[in-house]
């Protein structure tokens, strides 16, 4: 077994984005309202054994910005431990509250 790396993976990230994507209620949105069809062939998605048909649901402008969504999460999400403090849940709702009523003044 190897060495737990310090940081957490740009792949586990990505990971975790795309299931996220996955199990979207936009992406399940998307499939509802074309029927489980391709709009351009009109393929039907089938689980039937022997015709299985796999659909998926296309970007129509696409994402060509991945690694920005990821530099994101880590600049903002995931930060250094530097930047992290214990609290119990209340503090923590008292610091999320001033922080973001600070915020609202600038």
């Amino acid at each position: 077994m190897g060495k737990r790396l310090p940081n957490t993976p740009r792949s586990k990230v990505r990971s975790a984005l795309r299931q996220l994507w996955l199990r979207s209620r936009e992406r399940a949105a998307a499939l509802r309202r074309d029927n489980y069809t391709c709009r351009f062939c009109g393929r039907k998605q089938s689980k039937a054994k022997g015709k299985e048909q796999k659909i998926e649901v296309h970007h129509r402008e696409g994402i060509d910005n991945w690694e920005k969504v990821i530099d994101l999460v880590f600049a903002e999400l995931l930060c250094s431990p530097e930047y992290l403090e214990t609290t119990c849940p209340e503090c923590h709702d008292e610091k999320s509250t001033q922080f973001f009523q600070q915020k609202e003044i600038e």
